[in-house]
């Protein structure tokens, strides 16, 4: 392609043609690849029946006809096959959403914090008497609502994309206890999150849905399933009654773990326990039945009150049962168990079958009122589960053909590979059901015996489970090598037009050089730096515990350039002070986004200047959120000064329209923000949505308005006519792009955290300083030097702003800031702007860098050369920077497919590569764009201008 294309016959129109090819084909690739690497999780089809009750294996002959039975005969069927009577005949499902299991139960043998034990008396007497069992059920990732959900009633391990399913929920087709409780003739009552009618339409016969995601209210989506509560008590017309309570995971979002809302919140819940408790368990001799309260959480949460990844923190999910009388159990500890447990669990505990697709094993303290046959019966019943499950996941799986008398029970031998696995389960399996086949035949029922049946079902489910549960998905491998294979020519294909073009513009630049193939040997030590900064970023890829601390590469390598070029500055000895002063703004402001946040995974305890800020209290980060407003409208408005060619009238009204929105985002700050996520806060949304309409006509305005006001002076000479025509171009993209950083970090310093108000002042300062530092050059540096710089900075900035590698540090609080009623679209465009804040920002200011730039006019004048020169490298780099780290890591995530931390860390940070990629070109598209139209309007005042003449 190289020799076809050389840099002569690289004009502004293949240029663009080929770029745009490019891109496509990077997307095409990138749609292949997450299509076959994260499939939805195949399922068995189907609902389980009577079939659960019998032996993998047994003639189908054999079964029950289930056809013409109706809902209580097919009911009565289950009881009697099961051989075990069920232990509850009504079911209360109270989730609390966003709870972590500490809260209630504490954390490695330490009671809870004291504050949130004295908020739940009536909760923690129940524990302290045996009333009910806590256990710690752990949460896989994502943890986010909808998949937590569906592993609950499923026993299912879901999909890692259900992360994205979550915000746009799907009815739930396999089997699910729900289903089963709906075929022997339940009646489901179901008040809060409105994910449950989502799942499950049509299925409760009273329902009254909430919003999940609508996260400012904390008050009312409580009080609207509470209302319900006393009359539905009082109701005998309903088997399973499920309460989904939103404002304790709300509460967490808008001021995390340690909210002043917390404590009153948890004691919020604790009434709503007693009430229940009080009005239905007691009823367990009337016509009601017996009831069992099962209060569970979907995930925990971070310390600043966020979840969707994988600490602790976040999968320390609550389930506590809360029964009529005590279970049975002598453990007063908390038990731990994973939280696709309660499907299988619940199924057994009100006789109904085990849904098909379960990975769950029964929770064994709920059954120890049962007698011991009666709990080996249920183990059985699991163990048949999970075994057909096991078959369909291995066809070779046929327990006959292995002799299992030299089998070991230990971890060697169950970890010796695929192969030694199908022998693993058979032969776990066949000593449990050899050992009960002796006890029901009588041949022994002492208690070894008893003990030793449990403990071989135990390790047969345990083991199954984990394997069922971490098993990864076979993937279609040439679909996975195809999508990688079209990113890498993408890759390819922008990084061979950068070299053409960076050679074309270079030679032309040493034109007293006689071979242009001296370009290839002028390597000056910033470039090289660059070069190896993305070599480092990409090795670091394969360490789970770099991409957890990928902030520290960023913020020490944006640093170090930074430092290369003052260093580069003091050697021209030209008292160029002004790039001195911009060098030092710079890596000043970096220092202070660095130190805001601790950010990462590991380290986030470790103080820094945002948790002394928080500790100061609301007022000093107030006081801060105005300084930085103040300075933020102040500099932008001293910066306008720098044009000189615009009108005096223009700079004015320019001025007006900078100055007017920053005093909107001032006042919503003093008067609209502490109420902004409340109750009521409609004037709150009515003032963000004006402040929205306002950015967005004043930015448009300009846009449209400053190419035409620029004065374009009328000179006969050619040489003259191109360096107005430059000078004008230089003026509006000046103006235009210090209006697009100024715009966006006032829309930041609405919808960030209060905390970030000065981190978004930094990356203002810090953009004004390197266009400064580009515009006052005089060591030649190379375009794409400047715009790697500067996308460097954006993703130390993307950090330093407080944000990680993992799900848990999405702001979902600051994507209803100006949101009335829940919208998908709306809230999740406000998520990514606040999450690609800084990225954005420094892709908008290569407006203002064209600019500063100093190959603008060219010798030749026409209209594509200065197209190429002023878009080439403020395109082409960002481009090429995020296709080698997309296809990098793409690669590094198919290498660690079978990874312990593949979902955990790998999966969550090559989202946010692809969000990355996604936010490259769509700053680029607004780059390109608007250097375009000034190009055209320029282009058309010019001809009008000669006609005129």
């Amino acid at each position: 392609m190289s020799k076809k294309m050389d840099s002569s016959s690289l004009t502004c129109k293949k240029l663009t043609i080929i770029t745009v090819l490019a891109v496509l084909i990077q997307a095409f690739g990138l749609a292949l690849f997450v299509l076959g690497f994260f499939p939805v999780k195949p399922a068995l089809s189907g609902f389980s029946g009577v079939e659960s009750f019998y032996p993998p294996g047994t003639d189908s002959a054999e079964f029950h006809n289930t056809t013409n039975l109706s809902d209580s005969q097919l009911k009565y069927l289950y009881q009697e096959l099961s051989l075990v009577p069920p232990l509850f005949d009504r079911l209360i499902l109270m989730v609390i959403d966003g709870l972590p299991a500490e809260f209630v139960l504490g954390k490695d043998g330490e009671p809870p914090p004291k504050a949130f034990k004295d908020a739940m008396p009536y909760t923690q007497s129940l524990l302290s008497k045996g009333r009910a069992i806590g256990y710690h059920a752990k949460a896989a990732p994502p943890t986010v609502t909808m998949p937590r959900l569906k592993a609950m009633v499923s026993g299912a391990v879901g999909g890692f994309l259900d992360v994205a399913f979550n915000f746009n929920t799907q009815a739930l087709l396999d089997d699910n206890i729900i289903v089963q409780f709906l075929k022997v003739g339940w009646k489901m009552v179901m008040h809060g999150d409105e994910t449950w009618l989502k799942l499950f339409p049509g299925m409760f016969s009273r329902h009254d849905g909430v919003s999940s995601f609508f996260v400012k209210d904390t008050v009312q989506v409580d009080q609207n399933v509470s209302r319900h509560l006393v009359d539905e008590l009082s109701r005998a017309d309903w088997s399973l009654l499920i309460l989904h309570y939103l404002g304790l995971d709300h509460v967490g979002h808008l001021g995390g773990r340690n909210s002043v809302l917390m404590a009153p919140k948890l004691g919020e819940m604790d009434e709503v326990i007693k009430t229940i408790v009080l009005n239905s368990l007691p009823t367990n001799n009337n016509d009601q039945g017996r009831t069992l309260l099962l209060v569970v959480s979907d995930h925990g949460m971070t310390e600043n009150g966020n979840h969707g990844g994988s600490s602790f923190e976040e999968t320390d999910s609550l389930a506590l049962f809360i029964g009529p009388t005590t279970f049975g159990s002598t453990s007063g500890n908390p038990n731990k168990a994973n939280q696709v447990d309660l499907a299988s669990t619940l199924s057994l505990l009100f006789g109904v079958p085990i849904p098909k697709n379960n990975v769950g094993m029964l929770m064994a303290e709920t059954f120890k009122s049962l007698t011991v046959d009666q709990q080996l019966r249920l183990l059985e019943l699991n163990s048949w589960q999970l075994l057909r499950l096991l078959e369909a996941q291995l066809p070779g799986l046929v327990c006959e053909n292995f002799s299992c008398d030299y089998f070991r029970d230990d971890k060697s031998e169950r970890t010796r590979g695929y192969s030694s696995m199908e022998e693993t389960f058979c032969c776990l399996y066949m000593k449990a059901a050899d050992l009960q086949r002796s006890r029901k035949s009588g041949e022994q029922k002492s208690e070894d015996n008893f003990h030793s049946t449990l403990v071989a079902y135990h390790n047969f489910l345990r083991t199954a489970s984990e394997w069922l549960s971490h098993r990864a998905t076979d993937k279609p491998v040439g679909r996975l090598i195809f999508g990688v294979a079209a990113m890498l020519v993408s890759c390819l294909i922008l990084l061979s037009l950068l070299f053409l073009l960076g050679k074309q513009v270079f030679s032309e630049q040493n034109q007293q050089f006689s071979s242009a193939n001296h370009y290839l040997s002028w390597w000056h030590l910033d470039e090289i730096f660059i070069l190896v900064v993305i070599i480092i970023v990409v090795m670091s890829m394969g360490s789970s515990s770099l991409v957890e601390e990928e902030q520290y590469i960023w913020h020490f390598m944006t640093s170090s350039l930074y430092l290369l070029s003052l260093r580069k500055v003091m050697q021209q000895n030209t008292n160029n002070y002004i790039q001195i002063w911009s060098t030092f703004v710079i890596l000043i402001s970096g220092r202070f986004l660095r130190g805001w946040h601790q950010g990462g995974v590991n380290w986030t305890h470790l103080p820094d200047i945002s948790k002394w800020l928080e500790q100061a209290g609301s007022p000093y980060i107030k006081l801060f959120q105005l300084v930085s407003g103040n300075l933020l409208i102040s500099i932008s408005l001293v910066s306008l000064l720098w044009s000189r060619k615009l009108k005096k009238n223009f700079v004015t009204v320019v001025a007006l329209m900078h100055l007017f929105p920053g005093l909107l985002v001032l006042h919503y700050i003093t008067k609209y923000q502490d109420v902004a996520f409340s109750t009521g806060s409609y004037d709150a949304t009515l003032m963000a949505q004006i402040i929205y309409a306002v950015l967005g006509f004043c930015s448009t305005s300009i846009v449209v308005a400053v190419p035409w006001c620029i004065p374009l002076q009328n000179h006969t000479l050619s040489v003259h006519q191109r360096k107005a025509w430059g000078s004008c171009f230089r003026d509006s993209a000046y103006v235009i792009g210090l209006s697009y950083v100024y715009y966006w970090s006032l829309l930041q310093l609405l919808l960030q955290q209060p905390i970030n108000s000065m981190p978004v002042l930094f990356l203002f300062l810090q953009v004004l300083a390197s266009i400064c530092h580009a515009s006052t050059s005089n060591q030649h540096l190379r375009q794409w030097v400047e715009v790697a710089a500067l996308y460097f900075m954006g993703m130390a900035g993307h950090f330093g702003l407080g944000n990680t590698n993992t799900l848990a540090t999405i702001d979902v609080a600051g994507s209803f800031i100006g949101v009335l009623n829940h919208s998908t679209v709306l809230c999740g465009i406000l998520m990514f702007i606040i999450t690609y804040a800084s990225p954005m920002l420094y892709l908008l200011s290569m407006v203002m860098y064209s600019s500063a730039s100093g190959f603008i006019v060219s010798q030749k004048g026409d209209f594509g050369s200065l197209l190429k020169r002023t878009l080439g490298f403020p395109c082409l780099v960002p481009l090429g920077l995020s296709s080698v780290l997309l296809i990098s890591y793409t690669i590094v995530l198919l290498l660690m497919r079978n990874h312990l931390f593949v979902w955990s860390v790998f999966s969550p940070k090559f989202m946010y590569v692809c969000a990355m990629t996604v936010c490259v070109c769509l700053g680029v598209s607004v780059v390109a764009s608007t250097v375009i139209y000034i190009c055209l309007v320029l282009a058309s005042r010019e001809k009008l201008q000669t006609h005129t003449d």
